[in-house]
């Protein structure tokens, strides 16, 4: 039979997907070797090479497209109708075929400047329809408790595969039953049919090894997650390895959401069946949508795929309409949201306020900076989408109206659609300075030490907000504190910490006639405080939690550390919840 173009079409992008995935495999794969020896800093390079890698593909799949067929044919829509039906017979037997399917797409939005978006012509829905189909690909290995928890323990460890021996097992093990006795529901802790069920696939994310299940018994079922990491003495003496330690025990669905976080980056995990991986995950995390769970596997670009299909049957059921968010009003970006949705959708003005000196580009280079680097918990994640169109009527009109007044170079309407040519996508949360005002004493308590861990942990892992104002942080359904305003974000090693000169006179910032440059990348800590806080008890609030953020000192260390090579642990659960330390 004679190959039609068609045919070729989509052999060529099919090759480019293996490309692709053989690639990403091999980055992820070799997260067991990094971690068995501790190769941190190689373990982060990894991480951004495995998220720039699917545009590199891309590129260089659109590039053979080019070589082997001329512009005008490509131009051809009927073209690319016929290569997704050929395209979708090549990849139906896949293990992974939805995301081939994305990466079809994003061959298509290559091509076509991200318009003529139908299904026609690319896959706005899937192919397979027959989403009951299972590989028969066992995922997990399981264990029957027996009312033994340690020995239950003992066999998730041992059956891990990790080469490195444990320091202490048995202390491990014990530690570990302790607490499963403690948090378990009774049904589960005394059932004769009690389970331990785990995946088993380790999920590698920075210096932690996880093993990830559930506990099942007396017809109850709870998420398990089990933090392995090597001795923080393995970090200052290279080659000596103390051991292995099991970190803690999390069963709270809260706590395991927290790990598989937006706001932390993505865990190399080898993944056979992605889509029924994810299955498995969200019965862990029932309220986590699936393509936050394909991101949190390192699949971002198919978490894209799944968060546009969700918003599109959720905008077709026109239960609200877009509106501005709420709260204060950007400098840099309007905000607007779907409240039924729980997203927030942001766009670069076209013009910033005085206050701002950046521009657009600069804009964009900060949002691609976090995406690149380790989010550490406290950094949300973006999806970033151009030409964005929505119908007019499912815009509330003021809403609308304001866009297109501060972005009418991004914003526009064609006929009875609005075009937005380039927008960022993160979750919802609750701005920190709206939450303040509307929570209790207790939780103002909690939120303002949280506030101050976040910045903690953002400059632990080299990164300084910039912009420290409330409005520019978020607080989560769990009650942590997000940040998420990213247009004055930079590396913390670039700043300039400085004390205030002392003076011998009343003025503000130097006496008299007395005078000091200042800096573009200068920064006085001891003047955060009426930036940060307008109200002067939160502001004595945050000082008795976090007193060390108002001295210079504090910063020029962080940043001697950072110099140095330290990679400073920053964990996804509390210190309290940790064995460290525990009795032996």
């Amino acid at each position: 039979m004679k190959t039609t173009p068609a045919d070729r079409l989509a052999a060529t992008i099919l090759h480019g997907f293996e490309a692709y995935r053989t690639r990403f495999k091999a980055i992820t794969q070799d997260a067991h070797r990094r971690f068995r020896e501790g190769a941190w800093r190689e373990g982060q390079q990894a991480s951004v090479d495995r998220i720039n890698l699917y545009q590199q593909k891309v590129q260089e799949g659109l590039a053979s497209l080019k070589q082997a067929f001329s512009e005008d044919t490509l131009a051809h829509c009927d073209l690319w109708r016929e290569a997704r039906d050929r395209y979708a017979e090549r990849i139906s037997q896949r293990l992974d075929y939805e995301l081939a399917e994305t990466f079809f797409n994003s061959l298509f939005c290559a091509v076509f400047k991200h318009r003529h978006i139908r299904n026609d012509w690319m896959f706005v829905e899937s192919s397979r329809a027959d989403a009951a189909h299972r590989s028969g690909i066992e995922l997990c290995r399981r264990h029957r408790v027996g009312g033994d928890w340690q020995n239950a323990l003992t066999w998730a460890l041992d059956g891990a595969g990790l080469e490195n021996p444990f320091a202490d097992m048995a202390r491990d093990t014990r530690l570990g039953a302790a607490r499963l006795a403690e948090l378990l529901p009774a049904a589960i802790a005394h059932a004769e049919d009690a389970e331990l069920e785990l995946l088993s696939s380790i999920f590698y994310r920075n210096k932690g090894a996880y093993l990830v299940g559930r506990i099942s018994g007396g017809g109850l079922r709870v998420p398990l997650v089990l933090p392995i990491r090597h001795s923080e003495r393995f970090d200052e003496q290279a080659g000596a390895d103390p051991g292995l330690h099991l970190d803690t025990v999390l069963i709270d669905p809260d706590d395991v959401a927290i790990i598989f976080s937006f706001t932390r980056a993505y865990f190399q995990v080898d993944v056979a069946v992605p889509g029924e991986f994810v299955d498995y995950l969200q019965t862990l995390m029932p309220h986590k949508p699936a393509g936050e769970l394909y991101a949190a596997i390192g699949f971002f670009k198919h978490g894209k795929t799944e968060f546009f299909r969700a918003l599109n049957r959720q905008v077709a059921k026109r239960e609200d309409q877009f509106v501005i968010a709420p709260g204060v009003r950007g400098m840099v970006m309007a905000v607007f949201v779907l409240p039924s949705f729980r997203m927030v959708f942001k766009i670069i003005k076209d013009k910033f306020d005085p206050a701002k000196d950046v521009t657009h580009a600069v804009v964009r280079e900060k949002y691609r900076l976090v995406k690149r680097h380790d989010r550490v918990g406290r950094m949300a994640d973006t999806q970033e989408f151009s030409n964005f169109t929505v119908r007019k009527d499912h815009f509330d009109p003021e809403c609308l109206a304001h866009l297109l007044e501060v972005a009418p170079a991004t914003v526009s309407l064609k006929g009875e659609k609005v075009v937005i040519r380039h927008c960022y996508t993160e979750r919802m949360m609750t701005p920190l300075n709206i939450y303040l005002e509307q929570c209790s004493h207790d939780a103002q308590l909690a939120v303002l030490k949280d506030y101050g861990d976040a910045i903690k942990q953002m400059a632990a892992a080299n990164i300084f907000p910039g912009d420290m104002l409330l409005k520019n942080f978020g607080v989560t359904r769990q009650g942590r504190v997000i940040f998420y305003d990213y247009d004055e974000v930079c590396y913390l090693t670039e700043c300039h910490f400085r004390a205030i000169p002392a003076s011998s006179g009343d003025d503000y910032l130097g006496g008299g006639n007395e005078s000091f440059s200042i800096g573009p990348n200068d920064i006085f800590p001891e003047e955060f405080g009426p930036f940060m806080f307008a109200n002067p008890e939160r502001l004595r609030l945050f000082k008795t939690f976090h007193p060390e953020l108002f001295e210079v000192s504090y910063w020029q260390g962080l940043q001697q550390a950072i110099v140095d090579g330290r990679i400073i642990d920053v964990y996804p659960y509390g210190n309290e919840q940790r064995f460290v330390g525990a009795e032996q």
